[in-house]
């Protein structure tokens, strides 16, 4: 177990530089870095700078490695650095590898934010909001500030630490799976766990250890017909349209009550067990947090269980949008020639990517054909993950656990969640190792979503919280 007065001298020298940890944060969400724009393509590399400044102002170690180029909107660009930091090398510790990822969704305010989305503001109940402060900017600063409270406080750092940092988790990780797998027996030699904290708590009130989540395949789904764009007045009527075609086809997917119709994709879903279902009844997690996160009472199910079980162990099918319609406001009376409708589906341990696509061209090709229609359809597969699954039981969730209780006084939840973090299996794999996620938000920090906000208190006590669990990973017998 880790040393009360150590810990208590760590936690008052966190809590006496709030105000400095937050400005760092607002430094830091300053910077637009969307890796899913090349516009932002800068951006994200003085992200990558302004991370290796602090790395050489806390004394880290650090590579930073190019993963090669890709092409963004029409433009080859190279990848944002990964940049592995090393602090600490002491063969009598044990190492533990941290990852997050420096780069951010998109953001403008137009989209219904009720602030500046690159200026880190706080409101009178003490929440950050801004782009990346919770998603992943928060986190992953908050390892650095363990680091630097630990220096400063004069405590010794209870292990070794490795650091991932990458600049493209929200633009399908390019180049990182590439990474781990060649640095497997190089940089990541000898790390003896993996702690990711890139996700959330399940509600507002109860911290949570996570040890699953779900794997997803996005779908690209275009249907072309006509030569240029016509006018709906002249041609409409006379002509196969690629706008009515795609919304019959997307409306073959999946039910209002989120039944996913395509054929074979719950085939592989794993049966509920008696056992499973009781480890829904300890979950603290209530309807109104649900509802308060998304603003509205749509949930599906009138019940707490049946809505975590719909989240972590069923697959679900989401709509995303459609390239190439008119959106703008007013009135414009064109029949588009070319339609790309998005859409992904959630997957389940037990499921396969490459089956779950072949499930999904073969249903659209076989319900178009129903059509008649003359257009041409075309399905591409973007991106495919599977599900990933940890032991909970493992002395790295063990330590984790320890942590919460010594921070917020309470034993964590143990959950699953209903996202996709790719990485989390790779680093599995490929190190042979286990896998934690230990969250520093809560479940309505609306990451990816407008007024993306980390609550003071969690960014705060989620820094103790870091620090405190690489204390119980030093005391913790490996076993």
């Amino acid at each position: 177990m880790a040393n009360t007065e150590t810990l208590e001298r760590f936690f008052s020298y966190v809590d006496q530089n709030q105000e400095h940890y937050v400005t760092r944060l607002r430094e830091a969400v300053a910077i637009p870095s969307v890796s899913a724009d090349a516009d932002h393509r800068e951006d994200v590399y003085r992200m990558g700078d302004w991370l290796i400044g602090l790395f050489k102002q806390l004394n880290i170690s650090y590579e930073d490695a190019e993963p090669g180029t890709h092409v963004l909107d029409g433009k080859t660009l190279k990848l944002p650095p990964i940049l592995l930091g090393t602090y600490g090398n002491d063969p009598n510790k044990k190492t533990i590898l941290v990852y997050g990822h420096y780069d951010v969704q998109p953001a403008l305010i137009e989209d219904g934010w009720r602030s500046d989305p690159w200026k880190l503001t706080e409101d009178s109940t003490g929440r950050l909001v801004g782009r990346g402060s919770s998603d992943d900017k928060g986190p992953i600063i908050g390892w650095l500030n363990a680091i630097e409270a630990h220096q400063k406080a004069g405590i010794e750092f209870p292990v070794n630490l490795k650091i991932c940092f990458e600049g493209m988790e929200e633009n399908e990780s390019e180049g990182l799976d590439d990474l781990i797998l060649r640095e497997a027996n190089r940089y990541f030699k000898g790390v003896d766990a993996v702690c990711i904290s890139d996700n959330y708590w399940l509600g507002v009130t109860k911290p949570c250890l996570t040890y699953g989540l779900r794997g997803i395949s996005y779908f690209k789904v275009t249907v072309s017909g006509p030569g240029r764009d016509l006018h709906s007045g002249v041609f409409g009527g006379t002509v196969y349209e690629p706008m009515t075609d795609l919304i019959i086809l997307f409306s073959k997917l999946v039910t209002s009550d989120g039944k996913i119709l395509i054929p074979g994709i719950n085939d592989d879903v794993a049966e509920l067990t008696d056992e499973e279902k009781e480890t829904y009844k300890s979950i603290e997690f209530k309807l109104q947090e649900l509802q308060s996160a998304i603003e509205s009472q749509t949930n599906l199910f009138d019940n707490e269980t049946q809505t975590l079980q719909a989240r972590w162990r069923y697959p679900s099918l989401s709509i995303h949008g459609i390239e190439g319609a008119f959106s703008a406001p007013g009135v414009k009376t064109v029949l588009p020639c070319k339609v790309s409708g998005k859409f992904s589906i959630r997957s389940v341990p037990n499921m396969d990517p490459d089956k779950v696509t072949a499930c999904v061209e073969k249903y659209l090709k076989e319900e178009f054909a129903k059509l008649g229609s003359k257009n041409k359809l075309n399905i591409e597969s973007l991106h495919g993950a599977k599900a990933w699954v940890s032991s909970p039981n493992h002395w790295n969730f063990v330590a984790a656990a320890k942590a919460v209780e010594k921070v917020f006084k309470c034993k964590p939840d143990l959950t699953r969640e209903g996202g996709s973090i790719p990485v989390t299996l790779t680093f599995q794999d490929a190190l042979n190792k286990n896998v934690l996620l230990l969250p520093m938000g809560r479940g309505d920090d609306g990451a990816h979503s407008t007024n993306e906000k980390l609550d003071r208190s969690n960014y705060i006590q989620g820094i103790k919280l870091l620090g405190t669990y690489l204390h119980e990973v030093a005391a913790v017998k490996s076993t």
